[in-house]
């Protein structure tokens, strides 16, 4: 993995501690990024209400049972894990941070996976979706569980065992966590079921759940632009945690992510529906993936052409986040009503 510096200013100390007394000031800023990324997220605050899903039940109606197999396989993934989000957030991030500006910021981003569970809810409560089997599914799905229990292990890693941020060691873990986090669950495995929500208004279906999709996007975008700069400064402010044992590790977790969203998106998908099969989404997950590898500093794995060009209309990854800009071109203030 290569180190990107990313200012990081002249408070002292480090990103990382667990000091209660640290992080209580909050200028001079240290980390501008984390300031930048919090004032466009407050900028970007909305609520699911502002969006009328009721007018997409006429589509809903009109779907084959294979789509809306796949809306509430997205909903039965969705919802739990936006939470399981927070949980790691809460536990595994928030503890562990020094700075003021990112304590901030991951205040903002809690309540945005809070705000998303509940955009979800809202999709539950408007179409007739069985919430007790899209609840159940994440649990008895074997592909949606072993996703929930690769998470949920690092979550007890920096939780249940000892944890000491002032070693390599620990610093590894905190690292193993925001990559699981930030990188494979926010950065991969939604990214591909954003592209799967919003391939529906690629066919002038859901329209109105596509801007609500978009409005998310937005957000977890954010999210990505944050994790990923937060691992880039433990590493340059730490640059003994990137061994290359460790580095490999990482690299490895991504490349073992792809299997298992792949074996997800053929469940999502069983035989395909008009314009999108398993294969497409698979492929898109590849492309991510890279992405993802060539944003940590490795160079890509798969190689592999981005088979939704048309996202890049649609809040494309590569279009919203650039991680060595101090401000995010694709976005505006009050961006919900543009």
């Amino acid at each position: 993995m290569r180190v990107v510096p990313v200012s990081a200013g002249t408070r002292t100390g480090g990103i990382l501690g667990t000091g209660i007394e640290q992080g209580l000031l909050l200028k001079p800023v240290t980390y501008q990024w984390a300031m930048d990324l919090y004032d466009q997220a407050v900028a970007n605050t909305w609520f699911p209400n502002e969006i009328q899903l009721g007018e997409d039940l006429g589509d809903f109606e009109r779907m084959t049972e294979e789509e809306r197999h796949a809306l509430t396989f997205l909903m039965s993934y969705f919802n739990p894990n936006e939470l399981l989000v927070n949980k790691a957030l809460a536990f595994g991030v928030y503890p562990y941070v020094n700075a003021a500006e990112c304590h901030l910021y991951l205040a903002k981003q809690m309540w945005e996976e809070a705000n998303h569970c509940m955009s979800f809810e809202y999709v539950l409560e408007t179409f007739p979706i069985d919430r007790a089997a899209a609840y159940e599914s994440h649990v008895t799905v074997p592909s949606m569980a072993a996703k929930e229990e690769f998470e949920v292990r690092f979550i007890k890693r920096m939780t249940e065992e000892a944890l000491d941020i002032g070693t390599t060691e620990g610093k590894q873990d905190f690292v193993r966590n925001l990559v699981a986090y930030n990188v494979i669950l926010e950065g991969i495995w939604f990214y591909s079921g954003f592209m799967v929500a919003l391939s529906f208004r690629q066919r002038n279906l859901l329209r109105n759940f596509g801007s609500l999709v978009d409005w998310i996007v937005r957000d977890e975008s954010l999210h990505l632009k944050f994790g990923m700069n937060l691992i880039l400064t433990v590493l340059e402010e730490n640059p003994e945690v990137a061994t290359e044992e460790f580095a490999e590790e990482i690299r490895r977790m991504v490349l073992d992510a792809v299997e298992m969203e792949e074996a997800y998106n053929r469940d999502l998908l069983p035989g395909g529906i008009l314009g999108l099969n398993a294969d497409y989404i698979n492929q898109y997950v590849r492309y991510l993936a890279d992405r993802r590898l060539e944003e940590l500093g490795f160079p890509a794995h798969y190689e592999v052409a981005n088979p939704a060009k048309w996202m890049a209309a649609a809040n494309d990854t590569l279009q919203l986040v650039n991680f060595f800009e101090s401000t995010n071109t694709s976005y505006e203030v009050n961006a919900r009503a543009t």
